[in-house]
């Protein structure tokens, strides 16, 4: 019984280290597919996408389109939604879903309103005249 590996994978099996319950789907679908509907990318595209950052949809959702894009373009067709609350309602990671709406934008489906400067290196929290204020504001505490 125990030439070929048939044992190791028996022993792997039965203690359960670190695999799911059996017949819970579930837990494999969250560990492989958000990698899967990327294509393994973690950036979209085109800017990166601030969670702040608000979709509309400029096209209906069509047939030919994932699951997930068409679940988008239906939530940011009526009203904006910010890419936090996308994630939210779709229940994917949000660097997933920037990677789906840099899709969307790229093939012309869905615009981005950023509220973000277009200087991702520019931070107004940090130039010289606020921290010299806030400095400022605790010396006097």
């Amino acid at each position: 019984m125990g030439v070929g590996g048939g044992e190791a994978s028996t022993v792997t099996q039965a203690d359960g280290a670190g695999a799911p319950p059996e017949g819970d789907y579930s837990y494999e679908e969250r560990t492989v597919r958000p990698y899967a509907m990327t294509g393994g990318r973690t950036r979209p595209s085109g800017d990166v996408l601030p969670i702040e950052a608000l979709v509309s949809a400029l096209r209906q959702p069509t047939a030919q389109q994932t699951v997930e894009k068409r679940r988008i373009l239906e939530l940011s067709g009526s009203q904006y939604v910010s890419i936090a609350e996308l994630s939210a309602h779709v229940h994917l990671p949000v660097g997933v879903v920037r990677v789906i709406v840099g899709d969307l934008v790229d093939e012309g489906s869905a615009r981005v309103h950023s509220t973000a400067t277009q200087n991702p290196t520019h931070d107004p929290a940090t130039t010289l005249s606020v921290l010299e204020s806030v400095l400022n504001g605790i010396s006097a505490l």
